[in-house]
């Protein structure tokens, strides 16, 4: 999920603030890590400035979290690892800054700009295939647009070309691992269990020999299922997406903040007024309007109920990277 990117978001403000880091990847993205700490060698960042320390989770990870010498731990993954990071950080009472998983809606209106909500929600639904924290898997829209949305996001999703990255004709790639597929065919598998209509994909695309191996899943678009269908509960982190229609704004509203996480959503309008209106009303972290990951790193990064606690850019990296000292002289 983006590891060098998400990384520096946190590794840049916490070594500008005089501190020196630990850092942890993934194990199954820990390349990036190890490249980055070759540059800080060779850049002469002085030997325990930044240090990376590789392996499982289960292991190194958990050590790593316990360790009476930490001042401050920063995650960023899973909500149910989240709450094992943060109890360890309450053992000694250490700062946790916690950015966790999300099932994040989109809301598109009849007065969007049809074209720059396709386009968005093509790359908020499919980008690194559907890989991403702040990607959508839960759509609504109004409902005079909504046969003409699924149609032109269906053609969208059809269009993709998955493929060799170095190939400069693909548009999608594989999961991350094996394990991770099955788990998002096992979810593909319950929204047909749950009485979804499968608009596309839904299964294991076809690959040329060369790729057969690979942890390719097809880009898909339900629609159908109840909105306490596990597909529309939970995060999967594939590429796929559920779209039901609505009526009113109401309506629309509730919906999309009726999940136990919160940390992205994206509204499509051309209406400023309900832009302003329906944007501030997202249970969110981060509320898009007419976008989707779009950052100013200045401005406040987290997640709010389930998917997380705490802020991080700009000032707010400041207040977690420092500790704050009151030096009080009488005069």
């Amino acid at each position: 999920n983006l590891p060098l990117l998400l990384m520096t978001w946190k590794i840049g403000p916490a070594l500008a603030c005089g501190n020196t880091v630990v850092v942890k990847p993934s194990e199954e993205t820990q390349l990036t890590m190890t490249m980055l700490g070759e540059v800080m060698n060779a850049a002469g960042v002085p030997k325990g400035v930044f240090n990376t320390v590789l392996g499982p989770g289960s292991r190194v990870g958990d050590k790593l979290i316990s360790h009476p010498d930490l001042d401050a731990i920063t995650f960023t993954g899973s909500t149910a690892t989240g709450e094992r990071v943060a109890e360890a950080a309450s053992v000694g009472l250490r700062d946790a800054s916690l950015e966790l998983g999300g099932k994040n809606p989109a809301i598109v209106f009849a007065d969007c700009d049809m074209d720059k909500a396709i386009e968005g929600t093509m790359r908020s639904v499919f980008a690194n295939c559907g890989q991403v924290c702040l990607g959508t898997e839960r759509v609504y829209v109004e409902r005079p647009i909504f046969d003409e949305f699924v149609a032109r996001l269906k053609t969208g999703a059809e269009a993709l070309k998955l493929g060799k990255a170095e190939d400069p004709e693909t548009t999608m790639g594989p999961l991350i691992s094996a394990s991770h597929r099955d788990k998002v065919l096992d979810y593909y598998q319950q929204a047909v269990d749950a009485g979804a209509t499968v608009i596309t994909g839904g299964g294991v695309p076809e690959m040329a020999d060369d790729l057969k191996g690979g942890n390719w899943v097809e880009p898909t678009i339900w629609t159908g299922m109840a909105e306490d269908a596990t597909p529309i509960t939970e995060e999967i982190f594939g590429p796929c997406c559920h779209i039901a229609p609505f009526d009113t704004e109401d309506e629309a509203i509730e919906m999309a903040n009726n999940s136990p996480y919160g940390l992205a959503s994206s509204v499509w309008t051309e209406n400023a007024s309900r832009a302003h209106r329906v944007g501030g009303q997202m249970e969110v972290g981060i509320s898009w309007i007419n976008s989707w990951f779009l950052r100013d790193l200045r401005t406040p990064f987290g997640g709010a109920k389930q998917s997380g606690i705490g802020r991080e850019g700009g000032h707010y990296s400041l207040e977690f990277y420092t500790e704050l000292t009151n030096v009080c002289i009488k005069l």
